[in-house]
């Protein structure tokens, strides 16, 4: 009759062995692992700030193409003339203020 203590025996260290096995795969996966968790996490938050990045810079462009489609007023090209590379009309006298 074989020893039933020594069969229980090795079955409990066959099962231990198993879990520390499955406990050393999850382990290595959550944090070791070129998929692990906190990978995942980082590149989860990466993608959500690229993405708003994004939707921000796809309005901005938005806006931008519609400035172009619309030309300025005579005025604003006027007053743009005047002021920042100091035009004036023919027999036109500026005087510069400096404030």
């Amino acid at each position: 009759m074989p020893d039933s203590g020594s069969s229980t025996r090795s079955h409990r260290l066959g099962r231990g062995l198993a879990l520390g096995a499955v406990v050393l795969v999850v382990v290595w996966v959550a944090f070791f692992d070129s998929h692990s968790i906190q990978k995942r996490l980082r590149f989860r938050q990466q993608h959500a700030r690229l993405t708003a990045e994004n939707d921000s810079l796809r309005r901005q462009i938005e806006a931008l193409q519609e400035k172009l489609q619309s030309p300025p007023a005579d005025s604003t090209i006027e007053r743009i003339a005047r002021e920042e590379y100091g035009m004036r009309r023919p027999g036109e006298t500026v005087y510069r203020v400096e404030q």
